[in-house]
Formats: C-alpha cells, sequence, structure tokens
C-alpha cells in the first residue's frame, strides 16, 4: 500500500533547539524516510498567540491542502488556532500535543482558563492526537475528554551516542532544557549551593526563553557564590553538547513539568543515573532504577539525591548500569515513524 501523503505544520523555524522543535523535525525527517510524502507547512511564529497576520495564513495554508493528504498540526497551533478554522477542515487532522498549553508553569488565571477552553474545544474537532507519553494521554482523556482510541502515544526515538566516553577530572552534573521557569534550573542552583563540600562541576545547556529569567539566573548564581563551578552555557551546538553527555558522570533537571523530556533519553542511552521531580511525564521516562526523583520545588531533597550518588560508589553504579540497560531499550526515530505512519494511513 502505498503510505497516505500527509502535512506537518509547524510553526515558526523548524531547527530552533527546544524539544518540541526537536521530536517534530526528527519524526518528519523518519516519516519522509519511510516513503511518506509529507509536507511542511511552516506558520508564522506569533503561535500559540496567533497575531490576525499568522492566523490568516494558516488558514490559507490548510485550505489549500489537496483532499487527500491528512494534516499533522503541532500543538501550538491545534491548541489555539480559531475553532471554527479546524471545524472547516477538509482533510482529515492529527494534533501533536507534547502537553496541554493550560499546564503551562507561571500562567494566571484568566490566562490558563482561556487555554484550557480553546485546546479543549479545538481537541474536540480533530480526528487523532498524537502524544509522547502515556502521563500526556491521561491528561487528555481525564481533563479534556479525549477518547482513549482517538490517542496514540509515540514515545521518541532516541538519538544513539557517537564518540567514546571522556569522563571529566570532577564529577560533571549536566543539566539541559530551555532557560524558562518550568524547567527549574533556579531549584538545581540552590541545590547544587547545599553541596560545595563535595567534588563536582556542572554546566546548565539551553537556549534562553526570555531574557528576564535568563538575568534572574545568572544573579541567583551570583548570590548563591557557586562561581566557575557551575556554567550556564546557554545554547550550545550539536557537537559540544554530545560532548558533555560524553564527560557527564550525573544528569540533573530539577524540572516543575514535563510532558515528555528527550533530555532524559538521551541521559540513558549515555548510561548516566538521573536526579529529576516527579512531574508529569518524568515517572514514565525514567526508570525507577536508574536514579532518584524527588518532589518538585524540593531544593534540599535535589541536594540530598546528588550528594547520594556523588558520595556512594555503589550506589551510582548500580544506578549507571540500570540507566545503560533502560538506555539500550529505547526506540529509534524509525519506530516512532513507523508507529505514526500507520496511524495517518488508517485516517
Amino acid at each position: 500500500m502505498t503510505p497516505r501523503r500527509a502535512a506537518f505544520a509547524i510553526p515558526g523555524d523548524i531547527t530552533t533547539a527546544t524539544g518540541g522543535f526537536i521530536y517534530e523535525r526528527r519524526l518528519l525527517e523518519a516519516l519522509r524516510s519511510q516513503g511518506h510524502d509529507v509536507t511542511h507547512l511552516r506558520l508564522g511564529a506569533s503561535f500559540p498567540d496567533p497575531d490576525a497576520v499568522d492566523t490568516a495564513d494558516a488558514v490559507a495554508q490548510l485550505r489549500d491542502l489537496e483532499p487527500d493528504r491528512v494534516v499533522i498540526l503541532d500543538g501550538f497551533v491545534s491548541a489555539t488556532l480559531d475553532t471554527e478554522a479546524l471545524a472547516a477542515l477538509h482533510v482529515p487532522s492529527v494534533a501533536m500535543v507534547h502537553h496541554p498549553l493550560a499546564l503551562e508553569v507561571g500562567l494566571d488565571g484568566d490566562r490558563r482558563d482561556h487555554l484550557y477552553r480553546r485546546e479543549r474545544a479545538n481537541l474536540a474537532r480533530i480526528d487523532h492526537v498524537f502524544v509522547p507519553s502515556p502521563a500526556t494521554a491521561e491528561v487528555l482523556t481525564r481533563s479534556y475528554d479525549v477518547a482513549a482510541d482517538r490517542i496514540t502515544v509515540l514515545r521518541p526515538g532516541a538519538q544513539r551516542p557517537t564518540g567514546m566516553r571522556a569522563v571529566a577530572a570532577s564529577p560533571l552534573i549536566l543539566s539541559v532544557g530551555i532557560l524558562h521557569p518550568r524547567k527549574g534550573h533556579d531549584v538545581l542552583l540552590t541545590a547544587l549551593a547545599r553541596i560545595t563540600d563535595l567534588d563536582w562541576t556542572a554546566v546548565i545547556a539551553g537556549t534562553s526563553h526570555d531574557a528576564d529569567h535568563a538575568a534572574a539566573l545568572d544573579r541567583l548564581h551570583a548570590d548563591l557564590g557557586l562561581g566557575g563551578r557551575v556554567r550556564i552555557a546557554g545554547y550550545l551546538p550539536d557537537a559540544e553538547l554530545s560532548a558533555l553527555y560524553r564527560q557527564a558522570a550525573v544528569f540533573a533537571l530539577a524540572t516543575r513539568y514535563e510532558g515528555y523530556g528527550l533530555v532524559f533519553d538521551e541521559a540513558l542511552a549515555h548510561g548516566l543515573p538521573i536526579v529529576s521531580c516527579r512531574a508529569g511525564a518524568v515517572p514514565d521516562t525514567v526508570p525507577a532504577a536508574a536514579g532518584h526523583l524527588v518532589a518538585t520545588e524540593d531544593d534540599a531533597a535535589f541536594a540530598d539525591a546528588l550528594a547520594g550518588l556523588l558520595s556512594d560508589t555503589a550506589a551510582y553504579r548500580r544506578c549507571a548500569d540500570a540507566a545503560q540497560a533502560a538506555g539500550r531499550t529505547l526506540p529509534t526515530w524509525a519506530d516512532t515513524a513507523r508507529t505514526a505512519g500507520a496511524v495517518l494511513d488508517r485516517l
């Protein structure tokens, strides 16, 4: 059977170095490599707060799709596009929901309510939904009235490590995530300040989400007196980030919520013990034996978990072995694309 033709509507620059864009770019590439004719619809960058120009352009591009295509809508688009425009779509539609937008950290009540109502109404008009984790699927069925048989969990593929391990002289604690309040880098910094008696260095790598939050992290870093032991590196090219994964001893992300978290799979693939939080999809993604998950916002518990791995060689080895074993079982992007393609073909 000839694979179903599709379109993937993604707002902004698909090469942006965030988990959602990386996921969608790799899924698009893997679908194409398996013979699917998938056109990329580049929508305006104002989503998830689309202005009039970007809304009109999105509606026009969707209206112009050939009738034999199915369209995958990035979650920013499926959640915030005009509901009636979605209802008028002449082709089958799939929403790619990384996590519901109303669950973002730092929203005021009115904004949260607006996002919840719009996304809930829009999902009722979507034919199918892709999610990266069972946790996100459960939220959609429980709170957004999306029937379970309209949801497919597409666990992301994992990039297999390349190059040799090159462990740093001092144990390196690596954290990867955009500089956004949801990622909890402030909690990590405070936790690190509690364990300065131990031997370690740390790198926080991630694109700046907004200048104010990045500046706040810099101030906190200075106030805590962490100096050169912690580097807030910002965006790093893939090669440099891969080298850090190979040098790291521990992966740490004090996240407040995750719809999945591609970086956890990267850590597992490199055999790194993980310290993170019991938030969103993290417990589904990080095997219990591969690290320690603590409550969100608890810098003392986070510090204790890090200290335990850094000071107990046997415990560290057990977690590292479990992480490596889990990493070997992770799906590839080809696996993810095969699951997605089967759904597209039958819609």
